[in-house]
């Protein structure tokens, strides 16, 4: 039975691949393929969890691939198949077939109909990795999938200036929880000096083991779980994103962020439950966040006037109830509320057109008076207040910009210096004056060596602030985030044993994509005369080509599995000593802002309101 795992994902990954070349103009081709490629994996995913129950329902390993290997450290594909995944893959299969069959009338003649299916088998291909994973790195591939298909999809009206900029916020998030994955495997590798598969965390005895040597690593370990958890699936104080997301088309808001999406941080949770089931501070922890985005969640729902806002926030209550359940072990039942809510908001949100029309006419025609509730016992001034803050979404948003974007760009305007010749001069001159440091790092004193990796990891993360505050020149924030890896890169060569071969495999990536990238900026330039980040330009219709080309050098640029950057990224924290938090810390907010800056070009020149015939500004947001 284990030869018919890897076709779990095989079939989403070939869906995808033939439906980018399918005829645009063809709707029945499109959606005909979408289905019957979901179709098919239901089919196959029903057989195959049947025949496995009925042999007993053991716990199914295979490695697959390994990608990279040398003495110290191997990046493998791994897959792991049990309960869990059985019940994620059957779920996750019925919910896809079924928005994939209602997107085909429900989009009918919608200008981006083959493109939303072709996000949409590209979320599901993301998806099927996830739940199908047997170690951190082969659920990273799938996490970075289901992040840039939830930008395309709350982008899916490119040509609007509200999805555009929700979209980013979104991403700006995912960028948080991608990071928490990379420092959880960068801690992983140094407390058990392997790639760790999921199946091995089953062995108590040897997770206890490992703990009790270890004990502040495996509370990191865990803390980077939640987060990543957290911020995935909407929880406290990263909740303001989910209502946002439902920008896109009512069937993406249902299988992302009603069901599917949203219930990924559970999954990680549950699925690495064994390595903190004893750690009694990460219960707590998880059943506080939990608890507090129930509460919170359910009463912002409560005073929504969009019926998909409202949707949103009771769905992220259901799941802090769900990382309750999880803290306090109830896993069956965690697992069984997750397919409850997921068939649930799944349907409310595709029915929330029709409920909204209902409603209205049911308000002239069966008028009931308001029922009175819970709030009706409080004080008036606390019914008030709650009434305010739940109404204001608790300044949820405001409090993420207040406390963690804007003293960003606060910090990265102050190098405002950094213009043209200027930088390109300050970059040659410094970078050079590394590589002799480098070259000569032996004769140098170990109290200057011990400084030179968090110094250089601090230059490369001036220069991707700079990019992420960068408003003028679309080719200096470019090439900033360019200069940015390279410092990366010469922090961790300089830091102790590393092989200049790895520096190869993660910078290779980045020099292609990066000249490819200022290679379409010169030609789109060329034809459109000055384009500044100042306000979304919107040229996706008219450069189309140059847009999709782009896209994917800013997708190499940030690290996303398409080149052997994603595996440098992880190369590189295998030699970040376990002490070294600091250093792990500069490199990790860098790795947050460079994709979050290369997206922001991205959006900021390609999509939003065509400037030719739009006059509206963005001055606030990224």
């Amino acid at each position: 039975m284990q030869n018919i795992i890897p076709y779990f994902i095989l079939i989403p990954l070939i869906g995808f691949l033939i439906s980018l070349v399918l005829p645009k103009k063809n709707e029945s081709y499109i959606s005909v393929w979408a289905f019957s490629l979901v179709g098919l994996q239901l089919a196959l995913a029903t057989g195959f969890i049947v025949l496995w129950i009925l042999g007993g329902a053991e716990t199914l390993q295979i490695k697959e691939v390994i990608l990279y290997q040398n003495p110290e450290y191997v990046f493998q594909i791994d897959f792991l198949f049990d309960r869990v995944t059985a019940v994620y893959l059957l779920v996750g299969s019925i919910l896809t077939f079924l928005v994939t069959l209602y997107s085909r009338y429900y989009l009918h003649r919608e200008a981006g109909y083959k493109r939303f299916f072709n996000t949409t088998l590209f979320f599901f291909l993301g998806y099927c990795l996830i739940i199908l994973s047997g170690n951190l790195e082969t659920l990273f591939i799938g996490w970075e999938i289901l992040g840039i298909s939830s930008f395309l999809l709350i982008s899916f009206y490119r040509e609007r200036y509200l999805p555009v900029k929700n979209a980013v916020k979104v991403f700006s998030i995912y960028r948080v929880a991608d990071v928490g994955i990379i420092l959880a495997m960068w801690a992983s590798h140094h407390l058990w000096h392997q790639n760790i598969t999921f199946y091995q965390l089953n062995n108590a005895e040897l997770v206890h083991e490992h703990l009790n040597a270890h004990s502040m690593i495996g509370v990191f370990i865990s803390s980077m779980f939640l987060i990543s958890a957290m911020a995935k699936s909407a929880q406290m104080p990263f909740s303001s994103w989910l209502p946002r997301a439902m920008e896109g088309p009512t069937p993406s808001s249902a299988i992302f962020y009603g069901s599917l999406s949203v219930h990924i941080g559970v999954f990680l949770l549950i699925r690495t439950f064994p390595f903190w089931e004893y750690q009694s501070s990460v219960r707590i922890a998880i059943a506080a966040v939990g608890l507090v985005t129930a509460l919170i969640g359910t009463g912002i729902a409560r005073v929504q006037s969009s019926v998909k806002s409202q949707i949103a926030y009771a769905s992220l209550a259901q799941i802090g109830l769900i990382f309750i359940e999880i803290a306090l072990g109830f896993e069956n039942l965690a697992l069984f509320h997750f397919a409850g809510n997921a068939f649930l908001r799944t349907y409310q949100l595709l029915v929330s057109p029709s409920v909204v029309s209902y409603l209205i006419r049911e308000q002239f025609y069966d008028f009931e008076p308001r029922r009175k509730t819970i709030e009706d016992s409080f004080p008036t001034k606390l019914q008030n207040t709650l009434y305010v803050l739940c109404l204001k979404e608790w300044n949820l948003d405001s409090m993420m910009y207040q406390y963690l974007w804007n003293p960003l760009k606060k910090i990265g305007s102050k190098f405002n210096f950094f213009n043209g010749l200027r930088l390109i001069l300050s970059f040659v001159l410094t970078y050079g004056l590394a590589i002799y440091l480098y070259i000569n790092k032996e004769n140098l004193p170990s109290e200057v060596t011990a400084f030179l990796p968090e110094i250089f990891a601090g230059i490369a993360l001036i220069l991707v602030l700079k990019a992420f505050t960068q408003r003028r020149s679309v080719r200096m924030s470019w090439w900033l985030i360019v200069f940015n890896h390279f410092w990366v890169a010469m922090a961790l060569t300089i830091n102790g044993n590393y092989y200049l071969k790895e520096t190869g495999i993660y910078l290779v990536g980045i020099l292609i994509a990066g000249i490819i990238g200022a290679i379409t900026l010169q030609r789109l330039f060329k034809q459109e005369g000055k384009i500044t980040l100042n306000r979304f330009q919107g040229l996706v219709e008219n450069h189309p080509k140059i847009a999709f080309a782009f896209f994917l050098c800013s997708l190499g640029i940030t690290g996303f599995p398409i080149t052997p950057t994603f595996i440098g990224e992880d190369l590189i924290f295998t030699h970040i000593r376990e002490d070294q938090l600091v250093l792990a810390s500069l490199i990790s907010l860098s790795f947050i802002l460079d994709g979050l800056s290369a997206i922001r070009i991205y959006a900021r020149v390609f999509l939003g309101p065509n400037y030719r015939t739009h006059s509206t500004f963005s001055n606030r947001y990224f």
